[in-house]
């Protein structure tokens, strides 16, 4: 039996030293989680930790060096938990970018030009614009639809454009332009069928929901750690074969590299690799405090793995509830339209509007004159927003909300009062 689930965000909030900052009297609210997240302080000491006591370059027959591989391997196995996969399928790079475009540029010494490659316009410009390159190197790209009306992807334009001569499918699990959840199990189902090999992009999904690769049977997908608690790392899993066929785009020391290693571009950052493992560790000692809430979703799993999976479940769980009071407060504002998927279809707890009589910019200087962070414009997600008629200096994108584990009801709160008293006048 399910063991009654009580978030204490205050004994979440107690570990992140940003929780402790104020504007106009009151703690900052937040929510502008899809951006990134805050730091908790375990991140920061391991980090420093590295600078100071271990810090070094690989290969030295000296203390200090020794650490880089116990580091590396580290967060490969954390990763490993996070993702589910095996430690020698993670690889890491600056960013979720680089390494989209490191793949990019392998499976383009791999296929000829004869090759399909399907993306669509619900993708951020770091997933899309890799395969936009291709495509105007003479490569045979494809986008589908972004269906405006349910604000999900067009799964008939999906469908028609997915051919025995589509190689690549890269498509994103969770939009950071509108929150939408998509369905990349049947969609990476229906690419295999013909053939092609998937890449995910998990970066905004990462941030909210556990991630089983296995079970969605993706060949790659991409995520970032600073998008949940950790630093300016990209992260990528890739099936082992896939490793070892491609040729990826290296410097000649790397060259002879075999494994993930042959991801990397350099020497990798391990102080950074080092505050991913404790990244790892945060929502994992948060998932220990709850793992009796989800036994449904834990049978099988054991050890950081299943910790690490109710964690993200707690997360989900709170969020989600957050996110809904916010969606409904701001529907009943006048002038004030809210985007995304219909109520019931999947989504992250990421929420954009539009107020009518008002830019953008001018929302959310509102609410960060009050201390509530927020975005606005296109965050990247530009072919949503130019699907969407909302697109460029013109159009203003949209404002955006979300939620993090360490924001409040009060902010919720504080941000419905900002757009109402914005809406009045005041």
């Amino acid at each position: 039996m399910a063991k009654e689930f009580k978030f204490d965000v205050d004994a979440v909030r107690a570990q992140f030293p940003a929780c402790e900052l104020k504007v106009a009297g009151e703690p900052i609210a937040y929510l502008d989680g899809p951006g990134g997240t805050q730091i908790p302080q375990r991140v920061l000491d391991r980090v420093m930790k590295y600078m100071i006591e271990q810090n070094a370059n690989e290969g030295g027959n000296f203390l200090a060096s020794t650490f880089c591989d116990i580091v590396e391997d580290g967060a490969r196995e954390a990763v490993a938990d996070f993702l589910g996969c095996e430690p020698g399928e993670v690889g890491f790079n600056c960013s979720s970018t680089q390494n989209n475009a490191n793949i990019a540029h392998a499976f383009a010494r791999k296929f000829d030009k004869s090759a399909r490659i399907l993306t669509s316009e619900m993708e951020h410009r770091a997933n899309i614009a890799p395969w936009l390159h291709m495509g105007k190197d003479g490569y045979d790209l494809q986008v589908v639809k972004l269906d405006t009306l349910t604000q999900q992807i067009d799964m008939g334009d999906f469908k028609a454009k997915l051919t025995p001569e589509t190689k690549i499918v890269s498509l994103n699990w969770a939009s950071n332009g509108l929150g939408t959840v998509s369905d990349v199990k049947k969609m990476i189902e229906m690419a295999h069928e013909v053939g092609a090999i998937t890449v995910v992009d998990a970066v905004h999904y990462a941030a909210h929901f556990p991630i089983d690769v296995k079970d969605i049977g993706t060949d790659v997908l991409l995520c970032s750690a600073y998008k949940w608690f950790g630093p300016h790392v990209g992260v990528i899993y890739m099936r082992k074969d896939l490793i070892e066929e491609l040729d990826f785009y290296n410097v000649m020391c790397e060259d002879i590299a075999t494994g993930p290693r042959r991801f990397h571009m350099g020497t990798p950052q391990y102080e950074l690799l080092a505050g991913v493992i404790e990244a790892v560790n945060f929502i994992a000692s948060v998932g220990e405090e709850y793992a009796d809430c989800f036994p449904e979703k834990l049978e099988g799993l054991s050890g950081r793995r299943r910790n690490v999976v109710a964690g993200m479940e707690a997360f989900d769980t709170y969020e989600s509830a957050l996110a809904k009071k916010l969606r409904f407060g701001l529907r009943e504002i006048p002038g004030v339209t809210v985007y995304g998927p219909a109520e019931g279809q999947p989504r992250t707890p990421t929420v954009v509007f539009r107020v009518e009589g008002f830019t953008t910019d001018e929302v959310t200087k509102a609410l960060g004159e009050r201390g509530i962070n927020a975005w606005h414009g296109d965050y990247y997600a530009v072919e949503i927003m130019n699907a969407m008629g909302f697109g460029g200096e013109a159009g203003g994108g949209m404002a955006r909300l979300g939620l993090a584990p360490y924001c409040t009801e009060r902010d919720i709160d504080r941000a419905l009062e900002t757009v109402r008293d914005l809406v009045a006048g005041k």
